[in-house]
């Protein structure tokens, strides 16, 4: 299949960083009904979630994240796809995010250094 030349139709960021000494690539899309985060130090997906805010009555926001696929028992994933969604919705969206996170460590460093680093480029 030939290149037509045209640039991906997806409003999108692409960076590279070293985040504790391991290449993290970080891809942040913009789609019209959700925001997708890929964040890789494999080359692969690795743990899959999806977050959004629940629509409610309540005064204070509530959160829902869920595993899609991948390790249900790090809870520090769950914690940066919370973090990410609430700040998407402070600033005023109510799209939810899909967050892929394939990593050799999942420490709260690096975590901190992948929501930092997303902010920083975000595209809401």
């Amino acid at each position: 299949m030939g290149s037509s030349g045209l640039p991906f139709p997806v409003t999108h960021q692409k960076l590279s960083l070293d985040i504790k000494g391991n290449k993290t690539d970080l891809v942040i899309c913009s789609y019209d009904d959700h925001f997708l985060v890929i964040a890789t130090q494999i080359g692969s997906m690795g743990t899959i979630l999806h977050a959004r805010k629940e629509e409610g009555m309540l005064i204070q926001p509530t959160f829902n994240v869920s595993v899609i696929c991948g390790k249900r028992d790090v809870p520090m994933l769950v914690a940066c796809a919370r973090q990410l969604i609430e700040n998407i919705s402070s600033s005023g969206s109510s799209r939810p995010l899909v967050l892929s996170l394939g990593l050799k460590d999942h420490s709260v460093e690096t975590l901190k250094g992948i929501v930092h680093a997303v902010l920083e480029n975000r595209l809401w």
